[in-house]
């Protein structure tokens, strides 16, 4: 199996990305029960025009059996697989291109799409290994979201979206408030127990349960 596995670049004023630091960690090759499982690891532009079109890109390079795009949430402290991707584009900062969106459609299809990523066996798995995890029905509507859309959009097999917390390795990340901006900074200052290895190991176990379930 061939899984295209996506992170961002840094954006605002940080100089990280948890959810790249963690993808680039990725091993090419993950070794499971009766199959090997190939991994495309590529970084994404936070734009909401070019991280589509470099998404779509990627797909037609990599040809992949399933996609997982990777993004960070600053102020969310479990690992979180997203359920739905809304058509609608809204942000409180603008993205590394200067673009400010403020509301509009990402393209003339429904209100909502559903992931079809197995998102109920992969927090399963990773609650088992003792992951921080639970299920998100809200990606926020920044270029996370966009991608995510993106992703259902432009390509027909398993796809889908997991949200990491955005840890650093020094500090705390100061973007990516955009779904949980009233997580209060106790519980976001506690997730600095994960490392970026950690969050590499997680998506480790979610490509297996990818490869297994989708």
């Amino acid at each position: 199996m061939r899984i295209l596995v996506t992170g961002f670049e840094p954006f605002g004023n940080d100089v990280e990305n948890a959810s790249w630091e963690a993808v680039s960690r990725l091993p090419s090759q993950i070794e499971t029960t009766g199959s090997n499982v190939e991994i495309f690891r590529r970084m994404l532009p936070v734009e909401f025009n070019h991280g589509r079109e470099k998404l779509r890109e990627f797909i037609v390079d990599t040809r992949p059996d399933a996609v997982v795009c990777v993004g960070e949430a600053g102020r969310r402290v479990d690992i979180t697989p997203e359920t739905t991707a809304v058509n609608s584009a809204r942000a409180a900062i603008a993205d590394n291109s200067g673009y400010l969106a403020t509301g509009e459609a990402l393209d003339a299809g429904p209100r909502v799409i559903d992931s079809r990523l197995p998102n109920e066996h992969i927090a399963n798995t990773l609650a088992d290994a003792g992951y921080p995890v639970s299920l998100s029905h809200d990606a926020g509507q920044y270029v996370c979201n966009a991608v995510f859309r993106a992703s259902l959009t432009h390509f027909a097999g398993p796809a889908g979206f997991i949200h990491v917390p955005a840890v650093r390795s020094q500090g705390v990340a100061t973007v990516g408030r955009e779904t949980d901006a009233h997580t209060s900074v106790e519980k976001v200052l506690d997730r600095q127990r994960l490392t970026f290895d950690d969050l590499a190991q997680a998506l480790i176990l979610v490509c297996k349960t990818v490869a297994e379930y989708a």
